[in-house]
């Protein structure tokens, strides 16, 4: 039987991450994947391998900004395993109906320079509004850098810049009023206060609602900053792809010895005496752990599916029927479609230039399209009589993912996981099968040629991905790739339970990572360095928190200086 220090379920990006900090610090670790290959919802693949040889697909996650509102990247060094990371400039492009479009860059004036040509005011509070939202961001980014019940953590990740940042957006009894009224408020009240114009509110809804919602969903105000992340730290991409990140993490954890393990699902936790003490895979073997097990798959399937209730009851005995009725999912998830070019889609009517594809593409006429496009799937419906949009050409700004002169084409169509008045038919019973989801893809289609009349003759071969299958492909309860919905109920010390939030559970050496941990769903490897964080103090909690309180008094004597 073999042994480990620590088995971690799942070999997603924020697996890998955690793992590769366990390894620095010395220990034994094991990785097991389900899929056959690693990286989880960060994978590059060549998916359509007869019909498109030499094509290389994001089969999920694409573009990448909060990844830089953390030090993983530098602290593990990942330039050294191979990881280049691509800016993008522009940022986004949004053709409108009545001709006008949104050209932003990465910078703020030259952005404010492309509104201007419509509207001098918006242009204006635009600058205004992307200040604010990028001070928020400097205001709260130490609190995504640290568990969310780690004070001594969060305090010693503020610098003066920080600081200068929180106090300028809470310094007083009504800014702060302000500001916690922003949060609890929805993007589409926040963007009709700020603008006027809808060739403008309408794109800035629509990365609001990657989130997950509707722009008029309370609680999910801070959407409104995806904009200004584009701006600062950046929108980037990693060279060869979004799994070139998942690549240099597997060079960085292979190269410290880390076993990673594909086509091995995780079937059981177990536990001996109120401990996790390893895992068994699909095919019977078991691997024992001497530190612990870290999930790195959603709460309700660890807790629902893996581990024994007899042991779950046994730590808390509300803990089952919480994490199956507590956590919310609200049934929408996405349509993905794939495709090889022959040729960019041109929008020949709005001044095409290559470059407005280097960033993305949104197909977004309205607040109201974009709220259509989310509430219809939310209860069921699919929104393709007038489809919205997010889509890439990733071959623009790096051609190497494609045969030369050739691209391919990203598309994410928002819909839902469960049909409503189909339940029990289709794949896994949520009434997707082949035929529907290609006929929702060519409306889709149908909709971008509208804007692009080149897209149709320029479509070598295309893969459809229904969100049944990508809920089945990504092990995603309900589809859902952020494991559960983003609101502010269930976030930081709420994610996915408070009493779950700082990556540890009731039951001795088990642990939590993932999307469904604190801060959430996209590609940061914040919650792997975080749980790593947590879990080496558990091993080591005098050491740890000696190192702690060095770091913070380091921090603050450096501010000092700073200041003086």
């Amino acid at each position: 039987m073999e042994s480990y220090d620590v088995a971690i379920i799942g070999a997603g990006h924020n697996g890998l991450v955690c793992a590769a900090y366990l390894l620095k610090a010395g220990y034994t670790v094991l990785l097991l994947e389900a899929r056959s290959v690693p990286g989880g919802a960060a994978t590059t693949e060549e998916a359509l391998p007869e019909a498109a040889p030499g094509f290389k697909f994001n089969l999920c996650a694409i573009d990448h900004e909060f990844i830089h509102l953390g030090p993983v990247v530098e602290e593990l060094e990942l330039h050294h395993y191979g990881l280049e990371y691509l800016f993008c400039d522009p940022v986004v492009f949004c053709p409108h109906p009545d001709g006008k479009y949104f050209l932003a860059h990465r910078s703020v004036e030259q952005t404010c320079a492309e509104i201007a040509r419509y509207s001098d005011r918006d242009a204006k509070k635009y600058a205004e509004f992307t200040d604010y939202w990028q001070r928020v961001t400097q205001a709260i980014a130490p609190m995504f850098n640290a568990p969310p019940k780690s004070i001594i953590d969060i305090a010693g990740n503020y610098g003066w810049t920080n600081l200068k940042d929180l106090l300028s957006v809470i310094g007083g009894v009504d800014k702060t009023l302000d500001w916690v009224r922003d949060m609890l408020t929805s993007p589409k009240e926040i963007l009709e206060e700020w603008f006027d114009s809808e060739f403008l509110k309408a794109p800035l809804a629509r990365l609001a609602s990657e989130l997950g919602a509707p722009p008029s969903q309370k609680t999910i105000a801070i959407g409104a900053m995806m904009m200004s992340l584009r701006h600062n730290p950046g929108m980037a991409r990693p060279r060869g792809g979004t799994g070139a990140l998942t690549q240099a993490l597997l060079n960085l954890v292979k190269s410290k010895g880390g076993v990673v393990l594909c086509d091995q699902p995780v079937k059981q936790v177990l536990v001996d005496d109120g401990r996790a003490v390893g895992v068994r895979v699909a095919n019977g073997k078991e691997y024992r752990v001497n530190k612990g097990v870290i999930s790195n798959i959603d709460a309700k399937r660890l807790f629902l599916q893996l581990v024994d209730s007899a042991d779950i009851d046994s730590a808390d005995p509300k803990l089952r029927d919480r994490v199956e009725r507590r956590t919310a999912n609200n049934n929408e998830t996405i349509l993905k479609i794939d495709c090889a070019l022959s040729e960019v889609p041109r929008f020949e009517a709005y001044d095409h230039k290559d470059e407005y594809l280097v960033g993305s593409v949104l197909i977004a006429d309205s607040v109201a399209h974009v709220e259509q496009a989310h509430s219809l799937a939310e209860i069921g419906q699919i929104p393709d009589s007038n489809p919205s949009m997010y889509l890439d050409v990733p071959t623009v700004l790096d051609p190497s993912m494609a045969p030369e002169g050739k691209h391919t084409l990203w598309i994410e169509f928002f819909a839902p996981y469960q049909i409503a008045g189909a339940e029990g038919t289709g794949l896994n019973g949520t009434g997707w099968t082949d035929e529907l989801k290609n006929k929702v893809a060519d409306r889709v289609i149908d909709k971008l040629a509208d804007y692009a009349p080149n897209v149709k003759k320029a479509i070598i071969a295309r893969r459809v991905e229904s969100p049944a299958e990508l809920g089945a492909r990504l092990g995603a309860y309900k589809g859902n790739y952020y494991h559960l919905d983003m609101t502010l109920d269930q976030m930081m010390f709420f994610r996915p339970l408070p009493e779950l939030a700082n990556y540890k559970t009731p039951i001795e050496g088990l642990f939590l990572t993932g999307a469904g941990t604190h801060p959430g769903g996209s590609i940061s490897g914040m919650p792997g360095r975080n749980c790593a964080r947590v879990f080496l103090k558990h091993q080591q909690p005098f050491n740890e928190r000696l190192k702690e309180a060095s770091n913070f008094l380091k921090s603050r004597i450096e501010w000092v200086f700073k200041e003086s």
